[in-house]
Order: C-alpha cells, then structure tokens, then sequence
C-alpha cells in the first residue's frame, strides 16, 4: 500500500477532498451566545448545569453543579427535589458572597438559567451571561465533563434511601473531588488541595 494506489482508489471511488472551510474567530454570535470563550485565571469563567436523579422510592431530586472551569474547583452542588431560577439566584448570591462574582458564567439556554430575574441579578453584580446554542452541550464542555464525572463516579454508584442522604453523600464527594481525587488537567492534583501545617510548624501556645 502506497500513496499512488491510495490516490487512484480514491479517484475510481469518485471520492473528493472537502473544500478547506474559512476560520472563524468569533467569541459571540448575534444573540449573546458564547462559541470561544476560554478561562483564563479563577473567577475568570464559571458553568453551571442541572443533573437529575432519583431516590430509592423513585421520586426525582435535581442538582445544580456549579464549576469554576479554569481551577476545575467544584463551587457548589445543590441538592433538592425541585430546582427553579429562585435557586439558581439563592445559590449563586451564596457564592457571590464568598468568592466574588466571575467575569462571565456560562450556561445552556435552560429555563432556570434564561429567566429575567437570573439574568438580571448577574447583570446587576457585573458579571455576564454566557449561553451556549441550543442543541450544542460541546460548547459547555467543562461542566458536561464534570456531570459525567459525577453521575459515573456517584450517582450509578450509590442508592439513596431520602433526599438527605443524597445531599449528604453529594457533599462528601464534592468535597473529596476538589481537596484529594487528582485531575490530569491539574497535573495529577486536586483543584483545591487542603494545606496541612507539619507539627513542628504549629505555632507553640504558651
């Protein structure tokens, strides 16, 4: 096999090299969604989304996971039966408080996420919506990864007996992501490692 008999395969198959499509450097389409908008430092870029679940009697429960997409950082997972924009709004004023807002926060075009008073609230704190196209779950990448990660790591793993064993376990995975599973992004370390001060460091109580 060469590239002659390659190339005359091809040809008698009447097969054609796609035209080479023009670049595109745009960062936002008309509408104010996001195509390549890339983290560059924490708090740069976050990304939220909804998971759903159920608990061993069969009802549904949901999270909204929210990421910090450059340090891979779980900010928060909240559970509960029903997830609406009120949550949405009570979540990230929490972690507003905390943190400080983000430049931008990345979504899909959800309900809970388009709704005036969401969209209004991160406009008036200075940050910005970034909504991915509709049918497009690629350009929200770094969550869906985590989502996966999650429902792979805990959710097909575990039953949950009530809504507070869900929140419970929910929490101690979030926490065992960020401070000890290693992440190959991250160089093999967590996003948010927790420090430990050597007992001959300690400051000394007189």
């Amino acid at each position: 096999m060469n590239h002659k008999r390659v190339e005359r395969i091809w040809r008698r198959e009447g097969l054609k090299v796609p035209q080479k499509q023009p670049k595109k450097g745009r960062l936002w389409l008309n509408d104010g969604s996001c195509i390549r908008l890339r983290p560059e430092r924490p708090n740069h870029v976050w990304s939220y989304d909804f998971v759903q679940d159920r608990t061993h009697d069969g009802r549904v429960f949901r999270t909204l996971n929210i990421i910090d997409e450059y340090t891979k950082e779980a900010l928060m997972i909240r559970v509960d039966r029903k997830l609406n924009s009120v949550d949405v709004v009570d979540a990230l004023t929490d972690l507003f408080i905390l943190r400080g807002p983000p430049e931008y926060i990345r979504s899909d075009n959800g309900p809970e996420f388009v709704a005036g008073k969401v969209r209004s609230w991160i406009a008036a704190v200075g940050a910005r919506t970034a909504f991915i196209e509709p049918g497009s779950p690629w350009e929200n990448g770094y969550c869906e990864s985590f989502n996966a990660r999650f429902r792979d790591e805990l959710l097909n793993s575990e039953i949950f007996f009530s809504l507070r064993e869900a929140q419970i376990l929910i929490e101690q995975w979030r926490r065992h992501y960020n401070t000890v599973r290693p992440h190959s992004a991250l160089r093999y370390r967590p996003p948010a490692p927790e420090a430990i001060i050597p007992v001959d460091q300690r400051p000394v109580m007189h």
